[in-house]
């Protein structure tokens, strides 16, 4: 089922019946990064998958990563229906999902930060401003492989052809613009002095392999967050929950409230 929310701004899929699960997707990927994991997940929650603001059907939003944040508050606040909502961001969506929780301290029960962090160094900026530059130069096709490589570990690319070619296809489908300016607020971003009102319980997630927002981001996130657990997800890059979903779901499942799907 498809939903319009926050006055028809925001698209979003919705699959189960349950306590609200809210999945925000990366920059590099779409909504479809939580197919692996979406059908055991709605088994014990009502799973709310939107396409973050300026993404596939939803309208783009002014005012940064925090113009994104204040949407991706009223999705939440409305498609929760006033029970408690665990919100999971991957990525960017995982940037997203924390900007919102320092903005609206009551708009999450629990986090789940998937390969994301507070604050990148100098060389992670680079990245960013570099990718934005060359796909102004020459289209994001001309990143398409950088970008990959971002997501994905070159063995994982080589084990899976048909799922890289349907990867890459929904990379390019990216409106440019929104994905330029993502870049820059990525790039801006440091979110350290403001992670203690971040109070709700937080599971904070890398792979192992991520060149895009590598393990120590996360440690360093989890160590400046009140009530936090760290794990690191052995072989894995960015998407963890595409290349890896039983683990994915073996990590998350202590964590979320009344859920056992493994064992």
């Amino acid at each position: 089922m498809y939903r319009r929310f926050a006055g028809g701004t925001v698209n979003a899929a919705e699959v189960g019946y349950g306590p609200p699960l809210f999945l925000f997707h990366s920059l590099l990927s779409d909504r479809a990064s939580f197919d692996a994991i979406a059908p055991e997940l709605s088994t014990s929650f009502r799973v709310i998958i939107p396409e973050l603001p300026g993404f596939g059907r939803s309208q783009a939003v002014g005012g940064g990563l925090a113009g994104v944040a204040d949407r991706m508050a009223e999705v939440v606040a409305e498609g929760a229906r006033g029970q408690p909502a665990v919100v999971l961001g991957n990525g960017y969506g995982g940037f997203v999902a924390l900007q919102m929780a320092i903005r609206h301290p009551q708009i999450a029960s629990r986090l789940i930060l998937a390969n994301c962090g507070a604050a990148f160094s100098d060389a992670g900026r680079e990245a960013f401003r570099n990718m934005a530059a060359v796909s102004k130069a020459a289209g994001l096709a001309a990143i398409t492989e950088v970008a990959m490589r971002r997501l994905f570990s070159a063995e994982f690319q080589a084990e899976n052809p048909d799922l890289m070619e349907d990867r890459r296809e929904a990379f390019l489908k990216i409106d440019p613009e929104v994905f330029r300016a993502a870049c820059a607020d990525l790039a801006a971003l440091d979110l350290r002095d403001e992670l203690y009102q971040v109070t709700v319980p937080t599971l904070v997630l890398v792979g192992e392999k991520d060149e895009a927002t590598p393990p120590p981001m996360s440690v360093e996130l989890a160590s400046g967050l009140p009530d936090a657990r760290l794990k690191i997800i052995a072989g894995c890059a960015h998407v963890p929950q595409l290349q890896a979903p039983a683990e994915f779901l073996a990590v998350i499942s202590g964590f979320l409230p009344a859920m056992s799907l493994v064992g």
